[in-house]
């Protein structure tokens, strides 16, 4: 199914970090806009609203139906009783005479409200909010009968502004025999886009991955029907993001439904409103149906419809919002690959390649562009492939994302050999030939465009435990989608990674930019080694915790081997034929003792605890468990689901979530901090990135407060954190920025 609530919808994190702007922007100086005068109509800007009636006046002990009429400018959105991810439903407080009394809003059938992840039910251009109006049996005849309301709302674009206006409207009392006009012709509109009940006999299958809607007697054939929607009447039932597929047969039909954050419990019903679109005769014309079923709980796997698909049964979903999220979904990951190029890990080997290129610069500009296309079909060819292989993996039923390869102590060590390597080749202490593809020297040294290449695979290996912004969201869509869809999105975030230097490349006026060659070139160089190091020794660092104590001996006693092949492989190339290939044996020799050996020693190393990030003074050790049973008790969460080998999550903590001004904040607005160590897999935390639309760390959410026991929509912050931000998030008094 798909996660719409993705993409980066379609600039979630985006947005989220410019929260504080769109905060003051709804708020200030457009804060509860407001119409003082009471009349029949009144209005804001953004929405007209009038109190209308279904009749010109009243008999004693009549039940009237009255409406808030509004119209809405283009572009602009009021909500639904239930408004989806965000937003706020329109309230009506009506002032009455004596012994009257005013009914519950009947609220009209919702419409499909997107930007990107963001889900929203509500309504465009106009809608009739009616209410049942009873009139006290003592009326006087002659008298004015003065309906009195007060409406709130809250109109969203790309900013929402809360509203709200007086309405009145007076209605002459009759009496009993007196004849009385129609009011408003807009009443009979507003309760012809009232939810009918079904016709059809329903029920409702689910277990904890699918709601399966059954129509065994649907009666309309699938060339009819355009498209169908459930909107539920509470918030949490459904995940309001994911896609609903559906397949008409036989004249039944099915609808799947994903549960949401509070799902059904046993025995509860499932309300809400069903919508069917059939073909008018060349027009689309929706109707809704009310729904009220309780769901049979199943204890087998509901088949996912996609999964069933024949000829026979065409399974038809939302093409063109798929196509959106999906051409949002591949936006983001190029920008998230470009922004990947900035990162500590990717840095100090763009630098080097740099270096080489302004040796290439003096070559002829056909072979320096060709440097660029190696080093981008390199990257390309690494991304194809780690797609594969998140392909193989997730066919054979695994729970994976973004960086999974870091979950494997040895991949771990084996990297951390290579930032080894590649720093003992920039100080110097060996070179290794243009044959030899290029792991060291090919990187700033070598003119073959295998070096090029290789330095292409060697930025996408560094890169896998970074997670740029708008990453998250596009790399939790690829996950959640068919391979295609996968291996697309990582392409593009191959290409942004790639487009720094590829530009360099292509463009002779911005080689021109580049200094000229010079001793420099050696010092920077050398200097370069020691990001390498620090890299060599910070996967050493995320390798004690995943394998203990033990494995770090192991891996530095290797790094000592490594380091005397490296230095008796320069060296004998100095000392004759005879003693090459005996220095070259030996090198061979001590290389293998040091993969070998760490082979060895990582596998049989004690099992490290399951959770590598210790919980402080400040936090607990994360739990689902945990988690439900606080946000049940109604108390406010901040959860923070991390890795070691994740740079940005540890600079995320460092800058941000261990400053006292934020954790003073958590004290006094009494949340529970939670830390999700992905260090290691666990599967339960991929589910909850799962569940976010994320295929990798970091993820920072906050659950608020609810102390009714309605539980809050939780709020996912950006992925490169502020204390400002984080503050601002947990100490907020309930403004909704809705889209």
């Amino acid at each position: 199914m798909m996660r719409s609530g993705f993409i980066a919808d379609n600039f979630k994190d985006f947005m989220l970090e410019l929260r504080p702007l769109l905060i003051i922007l709804a708020f200030f100086p457009l804060c509860c806009v407001k119409v003082q005068a009471a009349a029949f109509e009144a209005g804001t800007e953004q929405v007209k609203a009038q109190l209308i009636a279904s009749v010109a006046a009243v008999h004693p002990g009549d039940e009237i139906l009255v409406g808030v009429h509004q119209r809405i400018i283009p572009h602009w959105h009021t909500y639904w009783k239930n408004p989806g991810d965000s937003g706020l439903p329109t309230t009506i407080n009506y002032d009455l005479p004596a012994g009257a009394t005013a009914g519950e809003i009947q609220w009209p059938t919702p419409g499909l409200i997107k930007l990107g992840p963001v889900t929203n039910y509500g309504y465009e251009n106009e809608v009739t909010l009616l209410s049942a109006i009873k009139i006290a049996k003592d009326s006087l005849a002659g008298s004015v009968f003065t309906i009195k309301a007060k409406v709130k709302w809250l109109v969203c674009k790309e900013i929402c502004i809360p509203q709200n206006v007086d309405l009145a409207l007076d209605l002459p009392v009759v009496a009993p025999s007196a004849e009385v006009e129609s009011g408003s012709p807009l009443i009979e509109l507003a309760r012809a886009n009232l939810p009918v009940p079904s016709p059809w006999p329903i029920t409702l299958a689910h277990n904890k991955d699918i709601l399966s809607l059954q129509i065994a007697e649907f009666g309309l054939q699938s060339a009819v029907v355009k498209n169908v929607r459930f909107y539920p009447s509470e918030w949490g039932k459904i995940d309001h993001g994911a896609q609903q597929p559906y397949r008409i047969a036989d004249e039944a039909l099915e609808l799947q439904l994903k549960p949401g954050e509070a799902p059904l419990s046993p025995g509860e019903n499932l309300t809400g409103v069903l919508t069917v679109t059939q073909d008018n005769g060349g027009k689309p014309l929706t109707r809704g149906y009310s729904v009220n079923i309780t769901a049979d709980a199943v204890a087998s796997r509901i088949a996912p419809l996609k999964a069933v698909v024949s000829d026979s049964l065409p399974v038809k979903a939302e093409d063109s919002q798929t196509d959106l999220a999906l051409a949002s979904a591949l936006l983001l990951a190029f920008f998230g690959g470009v922004i990947l190029n900035l990162m500590p890990c990717v840095f100090p080997v763009l630098s080097i390649k740099a270096l080489a290129l302004i040796k290439h610069a003096q070559e002829a500009p056909r072979q320096t562009r060709l440097h660029g296309l190696a080093y981008t079909v390199g990257i390309l060819v690494s991304f194809a492939l780690l797609g594969g292989i998140l392909i193989a993996l997730k066919a054979g039923g695994a729970e994976i994302g973004w960086g999974f390869q870091f979950q494997a102590p040895l991949f771990v060590l084996a990297i951390a050999y290579l930032m080894f390597a590649v720093g003992l080749n920039l100080s110097g202490v060996f070179s290794i030939g243009g044959s030899v593809a290029g792991i060291g020297s090919s990187l700033a040294r070598r003119s073959g465009y295998s070096g090029s290449f290789f330095t292409g695979v060697l930025s996408t290996l560094v890169a896998t435990p970074c997670t740029a912004p708008f990453m998250g969201a596009a790399v939790g869509f690829a996950l959640t989608h068919p391979p295609a869809a996968l291996l697309a999105i990582f392409l593009f975030l191959g290409l942004g990674l790639a487009l720094p230097f590829l530009m360099l490349s292509q463009w002779p006026s911005l080689q021109r930019s580049l200094p000229k060659p010079g001793i420099w070139m050696d010092r920077l160089k050398q200097g370069l080694a020691f990001p390498m190091y620090g890299a060599a020794v910070w996967l050493i660092w995320v390798l004690a915790q995943q394998a203990g104590i033990n494995a770090v001996a192991v891996a530095l006693g290797g790094m000592v081997f490594i380091a005397f092949a490296a230095w008796l492989y320069e060296f004998s190339k100095y000392s004759g034929r005879t003693g090459q290939r005996s220095g070259s044996c030996v090198a061979g020799l001590s290389m293998g003792l040091a993969l070998v050996g760490s082979y060895f020693g990582i596998t049989t190393a004690p099992a490290s605890p399951s959770s590598n990030v210790e919980a402080s003074k400040y936090s607990e050790p994360y739990s689902a468990e945990r988690l439900n049973a606080l946000r049940n008790e109604g108390k406010p969460v901040f959860l923070n689901l991390t890795a070691a080998w994740c740079i940005s999550c540890l600079a995320n903590e460092k800058i941000t979530l261990n400053q006292s001004s934020v954790i003073d904040a958590f004290k006094l607005s009494g949340i529970t901090y939670l830390k999700g160590d992905w260090t290691n897999r666990d599967p339960e935390i991929t589910r909850i990135l799962a569940d976010f639309g994320r295929g990798g760390v970091p993820l920072y959410v906050f659950y608020p407060a609810s102390p009714s026991g309605h539980p809050k929509k939780p709020v996912v912050l950006p992925q490169i954190l502020t204390p400002e931000i984080v503050i601002q998030t947990v100490t907020s008094t309930g403004i909704v920025i809705g889209v």
